[in-house]
């Protein structure tokens, strides 16, 4: 139905288990590919797009979180027969959190879910919001948080592409709010953050805690809000260790 949103880069026919992995604000599923090799043989990978970018690059942008969960449930919804879990970074977490809770709804919870940089819990008030900001505020910001190639910021034809992507991502982060929906969510959490990010402390990501139930794992690592660059091998390898316990 959505041609070009899970991209499927190591098909594993029988795997024992398939990982959703959702992206950060302004990228796509290009910026995991590299993660992929990393994973158990037996685990098949799905990397998911968000509208407009990639394959579905002539699609507009969704600015609503629960719109664009509610489009990622419908992307996955043909491929949940077997264990699966979700792993999502930055406002991949948000969409992976509201993606989970639909699919606890629905009767086919996820094994596990993996958040990364990004907590329900709330921070520090913002002067205005980031979507907001002009031009040169909205690069610094971006450039700051990493994650994005210096280029795709100083050249006026890529920025031209990247920031009104960026703005609809980060308005889609910005104006979330959490659901009521009664009891936390049943499902084994692990946080993984940078210990230098300032946006999602570790003390931050902490407050996780009070809207999971069943089991809770933090992993710090030195970094910040792209802690992950340069060690994605050993990122893999804890979401790994975290997972193969529930798959026995």
């Amino acid at each position: 139905m959505h041609e070009g949103a899970l991209n499927r880069l190591r098909p594993v026919p029988h795997s024992r288990f398939r990982l959703f992995v959702l992206h950060h604000a302004g990228g796509s599923h290009l910026g995991y590919r590299g993660w992929v090799r990393h994973f158990p043989d037996d685990w098949e990978i799905c990397l998911l797009d968000a509208p407009g970018r990639v394959r579905s690059a002539h699609e507009p942008p969704l600015r609503d979180a629960e719109a664009l969960a509610e489009r990622m449930h419908e992307v996955v919804r043909p491929e949940l027969d077997r264990p699966f879990g979700l792993f999502g970074h930055s406002m991949g977490a948000l969409v992976a959190y509201e993606l989970a809770l639909r699919l606890t709804d629905a009767g086919t919870p996820p094994r596990w879910l993996g958040a990364s940089a990004w907590s329900p819990a709330p921070g520090p008030e913002r002067a205005a919001p980031r979507h907001l900001v002009s031009a040169d505020r909205l690069r610094e910001t971006i450039a700051r948080m990493g994650g994005t190639p210096r280029r795709a910021l100083d050249d006026p034809d890529l920025w031209s592409y990247v920031e009104p992507l960026v703005r609809a991502d980060l308005e889609l982060v910005d104006t979330w709010s959490p659901t009521p929906r009664g009891r936390p969510l049943r499902v084994p959490l692990s946080v993984f953050g940078g210990a230098q990010d300032r946006g999602m402390t570790p003390e931050r990501l902490a407050g996780w805690s009070e809207h999971v139930e069943g089991g809770f794992a933090h992993h710090t690592l030195p970094g910040d809000h792209f802690y992950f660059t340069g060690r994605t091998a050993e990122v893999v390898t804890r979401i790994a260790q975290d997972v193969e316990p529930l798959l026995d």
